[in-house]
């Protein structure tokens, strides 16, 4: 059921993005090539081959991004750091980016005097290529100091104006679709083994990070570091079977306890090394696939985060399933479940993401019971849609965002510490090895047009709302945002087909027309020849 009420009085609305999807300008002003140019520049790794190399142009197109943060009305915006657009080898003794910074520097600076909160993340994915290439990325431990001493300059250059920082955005699908199913950058598939590496690195490296900025900057600076973690909630299909009911629990210590329990209670989840420890020995390993922290290591990790940033975008149905051992080894196989979706569940965009928003209050409350009910940012939440033809009347997002909004007061009342939430994302924008074709925006772009121009959907309306009341106040209310919403949309796309139009128009204009004077002095040349040699 539906909860009417209002958050408490400071909590914070924001929305997000992040530099490789919205950025462009891949090799602009000195930056260096990461993983992901590498990645997408490679033919048959990206739908359709497209690439993040000009993306929405938010390079050169801040200021008018941070317009349409204010027409949110929102408190914060999260947005990621590029490693190579300010240390272009990855290296910070070989080259700094001083235009790079100055970027950085310049957008913090615009969000403060617009009164928008910078939230910072030091990693979204674009690890530079340099580090790949001599390294092999986060296979190798020598990624902890290069990350540090990245950290250690972002702290110097923006730590006096920038109090919320994020280590590492969603590092599970880092080391899962990066190191493991190749999927995403830098596209290794390292079986049953390559995840784990990855994964352990990171986890050491947010914690050196954690506790550089303790050491060094906390109190001088005043701010806080945390990690941002991505997660499903996992559902058993029969919440009587206690095989069900363990699987579900697997699902979830294999995906948010990963990362989390390391980080809240000092070691990866006791399920998670039983079950790896237990298939690498039927598989005849000497020692198990998932690495071990040492005794120091587990006291040095513990404790190292001030908020718990959480990405969540939808459910699954949970049952037991035994994988036997004579298969090749995974992540997936080692986790002995099958997921399972309701063919009921509204599914408005990709086949992945379903909209589910009791799940959201369910993983909630399992992250306050399991981590002492931490400090929550809520870092990605959000729905795509995945269509040919232009939709600016997005009421599936809106349903989405007001159920899953929903949930987070109704864990408020259960007990839970969420302080902020974040919509995912402000713009359409690259999404990764699908490129342009699922559309998380609360702004459309054209990315056809080379003005990139950006047009509110009636989500932005209805979110506008949600921020301004602080919540839900009352039935008759919320419905009258919705039908607002709705008009508002109906004449931005009026205004749509009109920019269409004249795009459209110019492309003749630019490519037509040029083609047909050329054909024209061609075929005079022609008969002006035809008609010499006749005469």
């Amino acid at each position: 059921s539906f909860y009417y009420g209002t958050f408490p009085a400071g909590f914070l609305w924001g929305a997000g993005s992040s530099a490789y999807q919205t950025e462009g300008a891949w090799d602009k002003d000195g930056k260096g090539p990461s993983i992901w140019d590498a990645f997408t520049h490679k033919k048959g790794k990206v739908f359709r081959n497209e690439t993040g190399d000009s993306a929405c142009d938010g390079y050169y197109k801040v200021k008018d991004d941070i317009q349409l943060l204010k027409e949110l009305k929102v408190n914060h915006y999260l947005f990621s750091i590029s490693w190579p657009r300010i240390m272009p080898t990855g290296i910070k003794t070989e080259q700094l980016n001083e235009k790079g910074i100055q970027f950085y520097n310049d957008t913090i600076n615009s969000l403060l005097e617009n009164n928008i909160i910078p939230i910072v993340s030091l990693y979204h994915w674009d690890l530079p290529q340099v580090l790949q290439e001599k390294y092999g990325g986060w296979q190798n431990i020598s990624m902890i100091n290069y990350f540090n001493d990245y950290a250690n300059l972002c702290f110097e250059k923006f730590g006096d104006r920038v109090k919320h920082w994020i280590t590492f955005s969603n590092p599970w699908a880092v080391a899962e679709k990066g190191y493991e199913t190749g999927e995403h950058a830098p596209g290794l598939k390292l079986g049953g083994c390559g995840a784990y590496k990855a994964a352990h690195h990171i986890i050491k490296t947010h914690a050196k990070v954690w506790h550089s900025y303790n050491n060094t900057w906390r109190s001088e600076q005043q701010g806080m570091v945390g990690i941002s973690l991505t997660s499903g909630w996992g559902e058993p299909v029969d919440p009587h079977s206690q095989t069900d009911r363990d699987a579900a629990e697997r699902y979830i210590q294999f995906h948010l306890g990963w990362f989390a329990n390391p980080i809240y209670r000092g070691d990866y989840p006791e399920v998670m090394k039983n079950y790896v420890g237990r298939k690498s020995a039927q598989q005849g390993l000497g020692t198990s696939r998932l690495p071990t922290f040492s005794v120091q290591e587990k006291t040095y990790i513990k404790g190292t985060s001030d908020f718990l940033g959480i990405g969540h975008f939808t459910t699954r149905y949970v049952l037991q399933k035994s994988f036997p051992f004579l298969q090749v080894s995974s992540y997936h196989t080692d986790r002995d479940l099958a997921e399972l979706v309701d063919p009921k569940w509204p599914a408005p965009g990709p086949k992945w993401l379903y909209s589910v928003p009791w799940g959201f209050r369910r993983l909630l409350n399992f992250i306050k019971t399991q981590y002492g009910n931490p400090l929550i940012y809520v870092t990605e939440n959000g729905v795509s849609e995945k269509v040919q033809c232009t939709q600016l009347c997005d009421e599936w997002r809106i349903e989405y965002l007001k159920g899953y909004i929903n949930e987070i007061l109704k864990a408020l009342n259960d007990g839970v510490n969420v302080k902020g939430y974040t919509a995912w994302s402000l713009l359409d924008k690259f999404e990764w090895n699908k490129g342009f074709s699922e559309r998380f925006g609360f702004y459309h772009i054209d990315f056809k047009n080379k003005n990139k121009l950006r047009y509110p959907k009636a989500s932005v309306d209805y979110y506008k709302k949600i921020i301004s009341a602080n919540g839900f106040p009352n039935p008759r209310e919320v419905e009258n945002w919705y039908r607002k919403a709705m008009d508002t949309c109906s004449t931005t796309h009026q205004l749509l087909a009109t920019d269409s139009l004249i795009t459209h128009m110019e492309m003749v204009t630019e490519i037509v027309l040029p083609t047909v004077f050329t054909l024209c002095i061609l075929i005079s040349i022609v008969l002006i020849f035809y008609l010499r040699n006749h005469s």
